[in-house]
């Protein structure tokens, strides 16, 4: 069932998206080479409970971490560890935070010191998808227009969208209905309405879609061994459009 939320709940939510913004934002200072995920993590969590909120993740369905650290070909869910940044690596961090009642849920994919003219073009097409997702975020649409639109930017750059995982509702739960894929097919024709939270998230491959998750039991990485991008923003569909919750405004 889709939760259609008020304009004060929205309000609401927009303070835990501040806090995922301004976190993810900190972080453009401390990535770099040298420095390990659990320190990258342990940053995030001290910044996140300064400002008043709830590291999402840690425990949710068992999860160990308080973010997602995932390095070069690691897809999404790469716990930290004493793994140390090496030159030319790059970062995918997934954050989700709790505050007075609701979630908000965002992700962003950094260069660790100089990076490769090829990985720098992933980053750039994957945060351009999500860009044209929000921007078919809006009343009357559906959520495969939004699909449709991501898929369409990736592939037609000769990069491909994974399909195992997807983007989600969000608000007083983590995962809340409806499911938002980079990707387009049958089921997921759903007219978007105003008050309707999602979390639009493509995860975009150099290589093949396909992903294999590792004994750890969560990090997924490319079953091809090449890079991977993860951007992601939770948006409101207001009357006016998409509303990005997790972006400094």
């Amino acid at each position: 069932m889709v939760i259609l939320k008020s304009r004060a709940e929205i309000d609401i939510m927009a303070q835990s998206g501040r806090i995922v913004a301004e976190a993810l934002n900190a972080l453009r200072g401390i990535v770099r080479p040298g420095v390990t995920t659990r320190e990258i993590e342990k940053f995030v969590e001290v910044f996140v409970l300064d400002k008043g909120g709830l590291m999402a993740f840690k425990g949710y369905r068992g999860y160990p971490a308080g973010i997602c650290a995932s390095v070069n070909d690691e897809v999404v869910h790469g716990i930290p560890s004493s793994r140390t940044l090496k030159e030319g690596d790059i970062i995918s961090i997934d954050l989700g935070v709790y505050k007075d009642g609701f979630y908000s849920d965002g992700a962003v994919t950094l260069p660790v010191g100089k990076t490769t003219p090829e990985a720098e073009r992933l980053l750039r097409v994957t945060e351009e998808a999500l860009y044209m997702g929000i921007e078919n975020a809006r009343p009357g649409k559906r959520v495969s227009d939004i699909s449709a639109s991501i898929q369409r930017h990736v592939e037609a750059r000769g990069y491909s969208v994974v399909r195992v995982f997807v983007g989600h509702g969000i608000g007083r739960s983590l995962h809340e209905e409806p499911q938002v894929p980079n990707y387009t097919d049958s089921g997921h024709a759903l007219r978007l309405k105003e008050g309707m939270t999602i979390a639009i998230e493509p995860m975009v491959n150099a290589g093949g879609y396909e992903v294999r998750v590792l004994e750890d039991g969560w990090t997924a990485v490319t079953t091809d061994g090449s890079l991977s991008a993860h951007f992601e923003h939770t948006v409101a569909v207001t009357g006016n459009g998409a509303k990005i919750l997790t972006k400094i405004e």
